[in-house]
């Protein structure tokens, strides 16, 4: 199996994280870092990464995952689906 990567539309973000399986993820890249979001055991493990540091954040539902975000990604944040 290979690895994809696909760009995805910040609108459809939260089609993505509700249908979200354990082998899958979504990364967000901005001007000041990275955020990565991944999915295990019925909860979401959302890492954010700035200046070469990590914090790491846990959300029970896509809804919690969004409401994180709002404040944390612009308009002009890229965002991939793998």
């Amino acid at each position: 199996m290979s690895y994809q990567e696909r760009e995805i539309a910040k609108d459809s973000l939260p089609k993505h994280l509700r249908v979200l399986d354990s082998d899958e993820g979504i990364r967000i890249e901005d001007k000041i870092g990275f955020v990565f979001i991944n999915k295990i055991s019925r909860r979401y493990c959302v890492n954010v990464s700035k200046n070469g540091f990590d914090e790491f954040f846990y959300m029970y539902n896509a809804d919690d995952v969004l409401n994180f975000l709002a404040n944390k990604i612009d308009p002009l944040s890229k965002i991939f689906a793998y």
